[in-house]
């Protein structure tokens, strides 16, 4: 009798930490962070973000909750926003000096620290996806410009012309800026500035943590200007040790100050929560002279959406099913 209460004890212990970890389920994403001013936005093009928000946040939990993979969960919030014309990433991106489109992308895995990117794309309809594809099929983690679409065209992911992408929303932001001659993140259309970049960070059944991050740069950059989302450590990190990370913001500050990883090193190295080592993260850039935010999810599940802006669009559902959605700074 003993030994059988012993057996059934253990047998117990086992099932709760399955379930446990079965529970330990979560996904974050954000939209770009800037100057997002509620005075600035109409309520029905509020609204249409905190649709599409949810559209995309639901999208990559319900992978998640049926089991699924976080580096499946992530792809699809993320292809949500990158088909909207509300952000910049995919179809309604931010135009280069010559009024096309230049995307990149990136995707970590937290579980064996593999990863993919393509930087200056102009004919992927996805550019998360072909992320995904680089580091799954094929030796490299970053691809550029012909050769990333190249890459795309032979192993069948969804190409389109480059029209596809441009809005006349984006196309009236370049020649703005042009007649200025400057560059910048400004979206005129609700006049917000440091406005671009989607990503998301999801955690699965099985304690994977998955990253990515998608965006259209800055309107009328030049000379091949690529920022910080295609390069892993700065604009996104996945680590199961501690956690994963996808930014957003001036990308040059994020490449300089390697955002993505300081925060998991502080986590690693200096035993910090995410919260804590997102805003210190976040206070470096701040000091070289730069903006932006950060999402982020620990191997506990816990959140964080911190930035130092006016606002971020981001959304979050935890591993009850619980959701938040947010604009604009508390």
């Amino acid at each position: 009798m003993k030994k059988l209460l012993i057996l059934l004890s253990l047998l117990l212990i086992i099932s709760c930490s399955i379930d446990s970890n079965e529970n330990k389920i979560g996904i974050v994403i954000h939209g770009g962070a800037g100057t997002i001013l509620k005075e600035n936005m109409t309520p029905e093009l509020e609204n249409s973000y905190i649709i599409k928000l949810e559209e995309a946040v639901t999208a990559g939990y319900d992978i998640l909750k049926n089991g699924g993979s976080s580096k499946d969960a992530v792809e699809q919030a993320i292809r949500v926003m990158e088909d909207s014309p509300l952000f910049n990433a995919g179809v309604g991106a931010v135009l280069t000096n010559d009024e096309r489109v230049s995307l990149d992308a990136s995707f970590m895995d937290g579980k064996n620290l593999n990863a993919g990117a393509i930087a200056g794309s102009s004919y992927i309809k996805n550019p998360i996806s072909a992320a995904i594809a680089v580091m799954d099929k094929s030796p490299h983690v970053l691809l550029s410009s012909k050769g990333a679409d190249d890459f795309a065209i032979e192993i069948g992911i969804d190409t389109v012309p480059n029209s596809y992408f441009i809005t006349e929303r984006r196309l009236n932001s370049l020649r703005r800026l042009k007649n200025r001659n400057s560059v910048s993140f400004e979206d005129t259309f609700i006049k917000d500035s440091k406005f671009g970049t989607v990503g998301s960070v999801a955690i699965d059944i099985h304690g994977n943590i998955s990253a990515g991050t998608s965006t259209g740069g800055t309107t009328n950059k030049i000379w091949g200007r690529i920022g910080d989302v295609p390069i892993i450590g700065a604009g996104n990190y996945a680590n199961n040790e501690c956690c994963g990370i996808s930014a957003t913001g001036w990308g040059e500050h994020f490449i300089r100050n390697v955002v993505a990883y300081d925060i998991a090193a502080q986590m690693i190295y200096k035993n910090e929560n995410l919260k804590d080592a997102s805003k210190k993260s976040l206070d470096k850039v701040k000091a070289t002279g730069g903006d932006g935010g950060v999402i982020g999810l620990d191997k506990n599940g816990n959140i964080a959406m911190e930035f130092n802006t006016a606002g971020m669009y981001r959304a979050h559902i935890d591993n009850e099913g619980n959701i938040t959605i947010k604009i604009y700074k508390d």
